[in-house]
């Protein structure tokens, strides 16, 4: 593997990996934490859960400064702290004995898993080559999910035969491992890697503005529904389709199922977006997503598991053609500052799932009413698709030049900048 290009999306991939993967920890092994730590963190689902509501908080407002933080040290730099604070938070969360002391734990490895985003898609996106960035988000999109996926098995399997705390200790050794092998990795050069690319286009001031406006909307909504269904799914698997406490490793194995549809799907939509419009891409997606949050609010039994995969596919496909909109509406230079921009919008919303979902479930006893509430967040959704561009230009760049949005005639030279 002697391509710089190729070992630079290697890392960024396993990046994507961990970062979901660290923020899903607890979700499941909360599920452990009940029965083998009562005294310490009590009984109860929905406080334990809250307890990560700090690691979302700062995960989201952590994302804001790394665009410009990367300036001032590196991207490299950057990713090699995510690699590695990362994973001393992991290990620093399994060896926690108090809420107090989790918390903090917690918060560090969310601090330091904010960097992944802004810094790790801008380099992605500089990374790509042959013009194809959908497909290498999509791609990059299908690790991101793994993690989604791997976090409930794993971690119920670790939890079930090691104890809770084995869960988080593991996982964030392996994350320092790679960090220390990155540290040795020769920092990428993306304006070689640029060299013989056709320039970023002259688009349209307003044009640029319409998009960034709505990605910002979706961002808001999307980072609540993401976080909030990928959170609650172990608990949902429990509550409808395996209930007793010994089948703790059967629900992580159907959380994998249900969430490796995800996967499948931003490899298909990463596809897509090369050939096809963002808009006519996220549209089919934005349909689904709401009717089936709203009948999972009621399904029982096995029917779950097929509605629980289509609302997996909706929201992940989504996070391909959400990243995908800046690649193609924002010129380079500005990318990584957007990107934290955007993240930090999509995670404020991210951080509210934690609680939410925490709050409901002890309210009401299930996640009936916390399944309603997403689906009236993905409404929003749809409405924020349907107000999206849908520009042939986005396939052919060059046409940005020829003509002005909605008009036959030339368009002003306005800089995307």
């Amino acid at each position: 593997m002697q391509d710089p290009a190729t070992r630079q999306v290697v890392f960024i991939n396993a990046a994507h990996v961990f970062t979901h993967y660290s923020l899903l920890i607890l979700a499941t092994a909360v599920l452990g934490m009940v029965a083998q730590s009562p005294v310490e963190f009590g009984t109860e689902y929905g406080p334990i859960l809250a307890i990560g509501t700090a690691m979302f908080v700062l995960y989201g407002l952590g994302s804001l400064p790394m665009g410009w933080l990367a300036d001032r040290f590196g991207r490299k730099g950057m990713m090699a702290a995510f690699f590695l604070g990362t994973g001393a938070g992991m290990v620093l969360a399994g060896f926690a004995e108090s809420r107090l002391t989790l918390g903090l734990a917690l918060a560090l490895m969310g601090a330091f898993a904010a960097i992944y985003h802004p810094i790790g898609t801008a380099m992605l996106v500089e990374a790509a080559t042959g013009g194809r960035v959908g497909r290498a988000v999509g791609i990059n999109g299908v690790f991101g999910n793994l993690g989604v996926a791997l976090a409930p098995v794993v971690t119920a399997f670790l939890a079930a035969k090691a104890g809770w705390h084995w869960a988080f200790v593991l996982p964030g050794l392996l994350c320092m491992g790679i960090g220390l092998l990155y540290l040795r990795e020769p920092a990428f050069d993306s304006a070689k890697a640029a060299a013989g690319q056709k320039p970023f286009p002259t688009i349209p001031a307003p044009v640029v503005k319409r998009a960034v406006v709505v990605l910002l909307s979706i961002a808001a909504v999307s980072g609540l529904v993401f976080n909030a269904f990928t959170l609650l799914i172990p608990k949902l698997m429990e509550e409808r389709l395996a209930s007793s406490p010994d089948l703790l490793p059967v629900v992580g194995l159907l959380a994998f199922a249900a969430t490796l549809c995800g996967g499948l799907t931003q490899f298909t939509v990463g596809h897509m977006i090369d050939r096809h419009t963002l808009k006519v891409v996220f549209m089919p997606l934005a349909l689904v997503l709401a009717p089936c949050l709203a009948m999972l609010s009621f399904a029982q039994g096995w029917v779950v598991l097929p509605l629980s995969a289509l609302v997996a596919a909706a929201v992940f496909g989504q996070v391909t053609v959400n990243e995908t909109m800046t690649a193609r509406y924002v010129a380079p230079a500005l990318r990584a500052k957007l990107y934290s921009i955007r993240f930090t919008v999509g995670f404020l919303g991210a951080a509210a799932a934690s609680p939410l979902i925490g709050f409901l479930h002890k309210a009401t006893g299930s996640l009936s009413l916390g399944m309603l509430v997403l689906a009236g967040f993905a409404v929003i959704i749809l409405v924020c698709a349907l107000a999206f561009p849908n520009r042939p230009e986005e396939l052919q760049p060059e046409l940005w030049a020829r003509r002005a949005p909605g008009t036959g005639r030339a368009a002003p030279p306005v800089a995307a900048e």
